[in-house]
Order: structure tokens, then sequence, then C-alpha cells
């Protein structure tokens, strides 16, 4: 499976925040409860990592009210080897 970086923004205003906070507790879901927030450093944003077989998969994991400002991202890691691959496509 792959992984995905959910980001879920919302409006920069302590009644947005309590919203989106309480939207996501509500849902009761192990993965969205446990949201990380960026809220008390000016980062009004709820992220979250997932492992999934796609970002329509993924997408039907949020709630209705907050999939269309969602931004999903799957994520990869990257060895040297990969780097060195990478470079030997790219040379002249």
């Amino acid at each position: 499976m792959a992984r995905f970086l959910i980001e879920v923004p919302h409006e920069d205003d302590r009644v947005e925040c309590a919203r989106a906070i309480q939207v996501f507790l509500q849902t009761g879901s192990h993965f969205l409860v446990n949201a990380d927030w960026g809220c008390l450093d000016g980062e009004h944003k709820a992220w979250i990592i997932l492992e999934g077989d796609s970002k329509e998969d993924i997408l039907s994991v949020l709630p209705l009210e907050v999939r269309p400002q969602a931004k999903i991202v799957k994520l990869a890691k990257f060895s040297m080897a990969d780097v060195d691959e990478v470079l030997g496509q790219h040379q002249d």
C-alpha cells in the first residue's frame, strides 16, 4: 500500500479552528482523531498520514465537509541508488 499525506486547511479564525477540530473528532475515526494541527503556530491546517491504494480511497475516509479543500499527496522514500539512477538517465 502507498502512503499519503492529507492536508486540510481552514480559516484563520478561532471559531473555524474549533469547528474543524470538532468535525474531525466527531468522526470517531482513529486516523482523524489523531490528526496533527498547526493552529497554535498560525498554520491553520490539519495533517494526517494514511496508507491506501489510491487518492480516491484516501479521500473517502475524510468527512464530506472537508473533502473539497483537502490536498492529498502520495509519499515516497528514496535511496542514494535512486538518485544515481535518475542522474544517470539525464546525462548527455
